[in-house]
């Protein structure tokens, strides 16, 4: 969600209940702090950073993360445990992103507060399993908060997740659809017009494999790996693309990361009507399945 995740969302979504996250990405500490004080003027409500630890300046921004008092922090693409207790000193909640049980069990050992059990519906980066085989696995195997992500779009989803043992969601894809969401107006006609076999993983050869749509950038990373080129040349394709789509608007060229889910857009909503129609919906879902119970 970098490039997409920015204040305005996610000040929105934390004040219609939710709670937000900025997507930091590859971006400079100076650009992450902007961000945060950003969305500290459009909201007083709990709101959080996800971190990609790959980052060149990692340890930059979560001293600014430290700094700001940051209420959340997600991750991936690493291990955090040398940033937990220096996080949680200053009452910062840190929640890894994982794609599998033996990465849960490491990182649980850090002493992190919960858990992203994140499947391979999902947009950006993936790991190898699918969210109904991951979720319950992760639950089963970890005794901190488990939050289920990838292939979420609305009620049905969440309340599935909840049965698999989740104890609460994460989406990105959906809020990419939000009003308040600033990525360029043709990524969003994209996603609009989507279908259900519209996105591909792409740098699968790389070890780094990615959801996106499917566009002329994609079928460039299917070219090359079918040449078997070296994962160095594959990965340099994708430099500064998620920019180029996100903020740029190439949605040939750039990397127009999406889940699966995308095909379920239909409008462009605020993101508190989005919030609203899932918690309704879910909570009708659950009433509906407590009568069927009691008649049965």
């Amino acid at each position: 969600m970098a490039w997409v995740s920015t204040a305005p969302l996610v000040a929105a979504v934390s004040n219609a209940g939710g709670l937000g996250i900025i997507g930091a990405g590859q971006a400079p500490p100076e650009y992450v702090q902007e961000q945060i004080r950003q969305a500290k003027l459009l909201t007083d409500k709990p709101f959080g950073v996800n971190v990609m630890l790959m980052s060149p300046y990692v340890d930059d921004i979560i001293n600014v993360l430290i700094e700001e008092k940051v209420h959340v922090v997600t991750t991936g693409a690493g291990n955090p445990g040398k940033y937990v207790k220096p996080l949680q000193d200053v009452g910062c909640k840190v929640i890894p992103v994982v794609a599998s049980v033996a990465l849960a069990r490491r990182l649980v050992r850090s002493g992190i507060d919960a858990l992203i059990a994140e499947g391979r519906e999902s947009g950006g980066h993936v790991g190898d399993l699918g969210t109904l085989p991951l979720v319950p696995q992760v639950v089963e195997a970890v005794e901190v908060p488990v939050i289920a992500a990838g292939g979420i779009y609305d009620g049905k989803g969440m309340v599935a997740a909840m049965a698999l043992g989740a104890q609460g969601v994460q989406m990105g894809t959906r809020f990419m659809s939000a009003q308040e969401c600033a990525i360029h107006p043709k990524v969003k006609e994209c996603l609009v017009k989507a279908k259900d076999r519209d996105t591909v993983v792409t740098g699968v050869s790389t070890g780094h494999p990615v959801r996106v749509l499917k566009n002329k950038l994609s079928r460039q990373f299917e070219e090359l790996e079918k040449k078997c080129a070296a994962p160095e040349e594959i990965e340099k394709l994708g430099v500064g693309r998620l920019r180029s789509a996100m903020v740029d608007g190439d949605v040939e060229y750039g990397s127009v990361m999406a889940g699966q889910v995308c095909a379920m857009i239909k409008e462009i909503q605020p993101a508190g009507e989005i919030i609203k129609q899932i918690v309704d919906e879910a909570r009708h879902i659950i009433n509906q399945l407590e009568k069927r119970a009691v008649k049965e």
